[in-house]
Protein backbone atom coordinates (compact mmCIF):
# COMPACT_ATOMS: atom_id res chain seq x y z
CA UNK A 1 0.00 0.00 0.00
CA UNK A 2 1.35 3.50 -0.82
CA UNK A 3 1.10 4.56 2.92
CA UNK A 4 1.22 1.96 5.51
CA UNK A 5 0.33 2.06 9.43
CA UNK A 6 1.42 -0.54 11.24
CA UNK A 7 0.48 -1.33 15.00
CA UNK A 8 -0.66 -3.59 17.93
CA UNK A 9 -4.45 -3.69 19.23
CA UNK A 10 -4.77 -4.75 23.02
CA UNK A 11 -8.15 -6.97 23.27
CA UNK A 12 -10.39 -7.24 26.52
CA UNK A 13 -8.61 -10.59 27.61
CA UNK A 14 -5.33 -8.79 26.88
CA UNK A 15 -4.09 -10.44 23.83
CA UNK A 16 -2.50 -8.11 20.92
CA UNK A 17 -3.64 -8.18 17.76
CA UNK A 18 -1.30 -6.87 14.94
CA UNK A 19 -3.20 -4.58 12.36
CA UNK A 20 -2.13 -2.73 9.28
CA UNK A 21 -4.06 0.49 7.50
CA UNK A 22 -3.54 2.54 4.78
CA UNK A 23 -5.07 5.27 6.71
CA UNK A 24 -4.22 7.60 9.67
CA UNK A 25 -5.48 5.56 13.02
CA UNK A 26 -6.84 9.01 13.96
CA UNK A 27 -9.24 9.93 10.58
CA UNK A 28 -12.34 7.46 11.29
CA UNK A 29 -12.50 6.65 7.52
CA UNK A 30 -15.72 5.30 6.10
CA UNK A 31 -16.60 2.07 4.26
CA UNK A 32 -13.26 0.77 5.41
CA UNK A 33 -12.52 -2.89 3.36
CA UNK A 34 -11.28 -5.52 5.76
CA UNK A 35 -9.79 -8.64 4.63
CA UNK A 36 -9.89 -12.09 6.20
CA UNK A 37 -7.68 -15.28 5.42
CA UNK A 38 -8.09 -18.53 4.88
CA UNK A 39 -7.03 -21.66 7.03
CA UNK A 40 -3.39 -21.28 8.19
CA UNK A 41 -3.07 -18.90 5.04
CA UNK A 42 -2.11 -14.73 5.02
CA UNK A 43 -2.94 -11.82 3.71
CA UNK A 44 -0.28 -12.63 0.95
CA UNK A 45 -3.17 -14.31 -0.76
CA UNK A 46 -5.16 -10.64 -1.24
CA UNK A 47 -1.61 -8.98 -2.82
CA UNK A 48 -3.37 -7.94 -6.00
CA UNK A 49 -6.45 -7.23 -3.98
CA UNK A 50 -4.79 -5.01 -1.95
CA UNK A 51 -2.66 -2.89 -4.47
CA UNK A 52 -5.70 -2.45 -6.93
CA UNK A 53 -7.92 -1.25 -4.14
CA UNK A 54 -5.58 1.19 -2.91
CA UNK A 55 -4.80 2.51 -6.10
CA UNK A 56 -8.71 3.16 -6.40
CA UNK A 57 -8.42 5.21 -3.55
CA UNK A 58 -10.35 2.87 -1.07
CA UNK A 59 -9.74 2.90 2.89
CA UNK A 60 -8.62 -0.91 3.66
CA UNK A 61 -7.48 -2.52 7.41
CA UNK A 62 -5.87 -5.60 7.31
CA UNK A 63 -5.27 -7.97 10.64
CA UNK A 64 -3.69 -10.87 12.31
CA UNK A 65 -6.18 -13.19 13.45
CA UNK A 66 -5.20 -13.90 17.18
CA UNK A 67 -2.61 -16.71 17.35
CA UNK A 68 -1.61 -16.00 13.84
CA UNK A 69 2.28 -14.17 12.73
CA UNK A 70 2.15 -11.14 15.13
CA UNK A 71 -0.71 -11.61 16.85
CA UNK A 72 -0.44 -13.37 20.09
CA UNK A 73 -2.87 -15.66 21.93
CA UNK A 74 -1.26 -19.45 20.05
CA UNK A 75 -0.72 -20.28 23.76
CA UNK A 76 -4.60 -20.50 24.02
CA UNK A 77 -5.62 -22.70 21.51
CA UNK A 78 -9.21 -22.95 23.16
CA UNK A 79 -9.84 -18.96 22.78
CA UNK A 80 -9.39 -19.31 18.75
CA UNK A 81 -12.81 -19.88 17.75
CA UNK A 82 -15.05 -18.42 15.15
CA UNK A 83 -16.67 -16.11 17.59
CA UNK A 84 -13.66 -14.90 19.25
CA UNK A 85 -12.08 -13.58 15.90
CA UNK A 86 -15.17 -11.92 14.97
CA UNK A 87 -15.75 -10.44 18.68
CA UNK A 88 -11.78 -9.36 18.26
CA UNK A 89 -12.34 -7.47 15.12
CA UNK A 90 -15.16 -5.77 16.79
CA UNK A 91 -13.34 -4.43 19.05
CA UNK A 92 -10.57 -3.42 16.77
CA UNK A 93 -13.26 -1.63 14.51
CA UNK A 94 -14.89 -0.04 17.34
CA UNK A 95 -11.40 1.30 18.71
CA UNK A 96 -10.72 2.42 14.94
CA UNK A 97 -13.98 4.48 15.12
CA UNK A 98 -14.82 2.41 11.53
CA UNK A 99 -18.91 2.97 11.53
CA UNK A 100 -19.82 1.08 8.21
CA UNK A 101 -17.25 -1.47 6.85
CA UNK A 102 -17.08 -4.37 3.61
CA UNK A 103 -16.27 -7.89 5.16
CA UNK A 104 -14.12 -9.36 2.49
CA UNK A 105 -13.38 -13.21 3.28
CA UNK A 106 -11.70 -16.37 1.28
CA UNK A 107 -12.06 -19.69 2.25
CA UNK A 108 -12.11 -19.99 6.39
CA UNK A 109 -12.39 -16.49 6.34
CA UNK A 110 -15.76 -16.75 5.20
CA UNK A 111 -16.64 -18.15 8.10
CA UNK A 112 -14.94 -15.29 10.25
CA UNK A 113 -17.61 -12.67 7.92
CA UNK A 114 -20.48 -14.42 8.39
CA UNK A 115 -19.89 -14.73 11.67
CA UNK A 116 -19.26 -11.09 12.19
CA UNK A 117 -21.98 -10.37 10.23
CA UNK A 118 -24.36 -12.60 12.52
CA UNK A 119 -23.30 -10.75 15.84
CA UNK A 120 -22.77 -6.94 14.15
CA UNK A 121 -24.73 -6.53 11.20
CA UNK A 122 -25.61 -2.79 11.70
CA UNK A 123 -21.58 -2.44 11.38
CA UNK A 124 -21.44 -4.41 7.92
CA UNK A 125 -22.41 -2.32 4.75
CA UNK A 126 -21.42 -5.25 2.15
CA UNK A 127 -19.71 -8.41 1.93
CA UNK A 128 -17.49 -10.36 -0.68
CA UNK A 129 -17.45 -14.04 -0.08
CA UNK A 130 -14.56 -15.67 -1.86
CA UNK A 131 -14.22 -20.02 -2.16
CA UNK A 132 -16.25 -20.39 1.08
CA UNK A 133 -19.18 -22.90 2.73
CA UNK A 134 -21.80 -23.36 5.12
CA UNK A 135 -21.62 -27.22 5.04
CA UNK A 136 -19.08 -29.00 7.57
CA UNK A 137 -15.57 -29.13 6.01
CA UNK A 138 -15.45 -33.03 6.75
CA UNK A 139 -15.93 -35.14 3.76
CA UNK A 140 -16.72 -32.38 0.85
CA UNK A 141 -13.33 -31.04 0.90
CA UNK A 142 -11.33 -31.61 -2.34
CA UNK A 143 -14.67 -33.25 -3.17
CA UNK A 144 -13.92 -36.48 -1.60
CA UNK A 145 -15.11 -38.35 1.68
CA UNK A 146 -12.00 -38.91 3.14
CA UNK A 147 -10.97 -35.90 4.21
CA UNK A 148 -13.06 -36.91 7.56
CA UNK A 149 -11.07 -40.05 8.09
CA UNK A 150 -7.69 -38.47 7.70
CA UNK A 151 -7.74 -36.29 10.28
CA UNK A 152 -7.39 -38.57 13.40
CA UNK A 153 -4.49 -40.21 11.56
CA UNK A 154 -2.65 -37.11 11.14
CA UNK A 155 -3.39 -35.99 14.76
CA UNK A 156 -2.43 -39.54 15.79
CA UNK A 157 1.20 -39.02 14.15
CA UNK A 158 1.65 -35.62 15.63
CA UNK A 159 1.04 -37.24 18.61
CA UNK A 160 3.55 -40.11 18.53
CA UNK A 161 5.69 -38.20 16.54
CA UNK A 162 5.99 -34.84 17.53
CA UNK A 163 9.31 -33.72 16.59
CA UNK A 164 9.45 -34.70 13.12
CA UNK A 165 5.66 -33.72 12.43
CA UNK A 166 6.61 -30.43 13.50
CA UNK A 167 9.64 -29.91 11.07
CA UNK A 168 7.85 -31.58 8.63
CA UNK A 169 5.28 -28.92 8.96
CA UNK A 170 7.55 -25.95 8.92
CA UNK A 171 10.07 -27.64 6.17
CA UNK A 172 7.78 -29.48 4.09
CA UNK A 173 7.45 -26.37 2.18
CA UNK A 174 11.07 -26.91 0.77
CA UNK A 175 10.10 -30.27 -0.58
CA UNK A 176 9.88 -29.93 -4.51
CA UNK A 177 7.39 -32.81 -4.42
CA UNK A 178 5.04 -30.74 -2.06
CA UNK A 179 5.09 -27.97 -3.48
CA UNK A 180 3.60 -29.73 -6.50
CA UNK A 181 1.14 -31.22 -5.03
CA UNK A 182 -0.18 -28.04 -3.52
CA UNK A 183 0.11 -25.90 -6.34
CA UNK A 184 -1.71 -28.43 -8.50
CA UNK A 185 -3.99 -29.23 -5.95
CA UNK A 186 -5.26 -25.45 -4.67
CA UNK A 187 -4.21 -23.12 -7.86
CA UNK A 188 -4.15 -22.61 -11.45
CA UNK A 189 -0.91 -23.97 -12.26
CA UNK A 190 -0.97 -21.94 -15.50
CA UNK A 191 -1.42 -18.74 -14.06
CA UNK A 192 0.24 -18.60 -10.48
CA UNK A 193 3.89 -19.18 -10.36
CA UNK A 194 6.10 -21.92 -8.08
CA UNK A 195 7.37 -18.77 -6.27
CA UNK A 196 4.06 -17.50 -5.23
CA UNK A 197 3.72 -21.29 -3.67
CA UNK A 198 6.64 -21.13 -2.12
CA UNK A 199 6.21 -17.98 -0.44
CA UNK A 200 3.04 -19.31 0.45
CA UNK A 201 4.14 -22.58 1.93
CA UNK A 202 7.09 -20.79 4.01
CA UNK A 203 4.13 -18.45 5.74
CA UNK A 204 2.17 -21.63 6.59
CA UNK A 205 5.42 -23.31 8.14
CA UNK A 206 5.23 -20.49 10.60
CA UNK A 207 1.91 -21.51 11.92
CA UNK A 208 2.11 -25.06 14.00
CA UNK A 209 -0.13 -28.14 13.08
CA UNK A 210 -2.40 -27.74 15.94
CA UNK A 211 -3.91 -24.44 15.07
CA UNK A 212 -4.52 -26.05 11.72
CA UNK A 213 -6.56 -28.67 13.53
CA UNK A 214 -8.03 -26.01 15.97
CA UNK A 215 -9.29 -24.07 12.98
CA UNK A 216 -10.48 -27.61 10.95
CA UNK A 217 -12.68 -28.46 13.84
CA UNK A 218 -14.02 -24.93 13.80
CA UNK A 219 -14.92 -25.07 10.47
CA UNK A 220 -16.67 -28.28 10.73
CA UNK A 221 -18.67 -27.47 14.07
CA UNK A 222 -19.57 -23.65 13.08
CA UNK A 223 -23.32 -23.69 12.74
CA UNK A 224 -23.54 -21.31 9.89
CA UNK A 225 -26.44 -23.13 8.38
CA UNK A 226 -28.90 -22.29 11.47
CA UNK A 227 -28.37 -18.63 10.83
CA UNK A 228 -27.09 -17.90 7.52
CA UNK A 229 -30.90 -16.95 6.49
CA UNK A 230 -31.21 -14.32 8.63
CA UNK A 231 -28.41 -12.40 7.25
CA UNK A 232 -29.37 -9.62 4.99
CA UNK A 233 -26.35 -7.86 4.29
CA UNK A 234 -25.19 -7.46 0.38
CA UNK A 235 -23.31 -9.87 -0.96
CA UNK A 236 -21.26 -10.77 -3.38
CA UNK A 237 -20.12 -14.50 -3.66
CA UNK A 238 -17.19 -15.51 -5.71
CA UNK A 239 -16.10 -19.01 -6.48
CA UNK A 240 -13.90 -20.88 -8.85
CA UNK A 241 -15.16 -23.21 -11.65
CA UNK A 242 -12.09 -25.90 -11.31
CA UNK A 243 -11.80 -25.49 -6.78
CA UNK A 244 -10.74 -28.88 -5.89
CA UNK A 245 -10.55 -27.44 -2.13
CA UNK A 246 -14.40 -26.41 -1.55
CA UNK A 247 -16.14 -27.82 -4.84
CA UNK A 248 -17.94 -24.86 -6.83
CA UNK A 249 -21.58 -26.12 -5.99
CA UNK A 250 -20.61 -25.27 -2.33
CA UNK A 251 -20.86 -21.46 -3.36
CA UNK A 252 -24.07 -21.99 -5.19
CA UNK A 253 -25.56 -23.41 -1.89
CA UNK A 254 -24.66 -20.24 -0.22
CA UNK A 255 -25.79 -18.03 -2.93
CA UNK A 256 -29.03 -19.66 -2.52
CA UNK A 257 -29.22 -19.66 1.10
CA UNK A 258 -28.18 -15.73 1.34
CA UNK A 259 -31.00 -13.80 0.81
CA UNK A 260 -29.24 -10.23 -0.44
CA UNK A 261 -26.84 -12.07 -2.67
CA UNK A 262 -25.43 -12.78 -6.16
CA UNK A 263 -22.86 -15.38 -7.75
CA UNK A 264 -20.02 -14.60 -9.73
CA UNK A 265 -18.19 -17.77 -10.98
CA UNK A 266 -14.58 -17.36 -12.76
CA UNK A 267 -14.03 -19.39 -15.38
CA UNK A 268 -11.11 -21.58 -15.25
CA UNK A 269 -10.54 -20.34 -11.60
CA UNK A 270 -9.36 -22.66 -8.58
CA UNK A 271 -10.06 -22.02 -4.89
CA UNK A 272 -8.02 -19.07 -4.82
CA UNK A 273 -9.43 -17.55 -7.73
CA UNK A 274 -8.33 -14.12 -6.76
CA UNK A 275 -5.39 -15.31 -7.30
CA UNK A 276 -5.32 -17.18 -10.52
CA UNK A 277 -7.05 -14.27 -12.31
CA UNK A 278 -6.93 -11.06 -10.17
CA UNK A 279 -7.91 -8.42 -12.94
CA UNK A 280 -11.55 -10.16 -13.37
CA UNK A 281 -11.96 -10.80 -9.38
CA UNK A 282 -10.81 -6.85 -8.85
CA UNK A 283 -12.88 -5.31 -11.51
CA UNK A 284 -16.00 -7.46 -10.32
CA UNK A 285 -15.33 -6.45 -6.65
CA UNK A 286 -14.98 -2.97 -7.79
CA UNK A 287 -18.41 -3.41 -9.74
CA UNK A 288 -20.23 -4.82 -6.81
CA UNK A 289 -18.52 -2.20 -4.39
CA UNK A 290 -19.62 0.64 -6.50
CA UNK A 291 -23.20 0.01 -7.50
Amino acid sequence: MKGKFHNFFKTSDNEQIFYTTNFKIDSSPKNVLVFNYGLVCSNFHFKEQVKFFDEQGYNILLHDYRGHYQSSGINDLEKITFHQLALDLKELVDFLGLSKITLIGHSMGVNVCLEFAKNFDSTVSKMILISGTILPVHNIMMNTHLTGPLKPILISLLEKYPKEFELFWKYGGWNPVIKKLIHAGGFNIDEVSSEFIEIYLNKLGQLGPDLFFTLIDQMQEHDILAFVHRIETKTLIIGGCSDKVIPNFLQRLMQSKLVNSQFYSIYKGSHVPQVDFPIYANERMDLFLTS
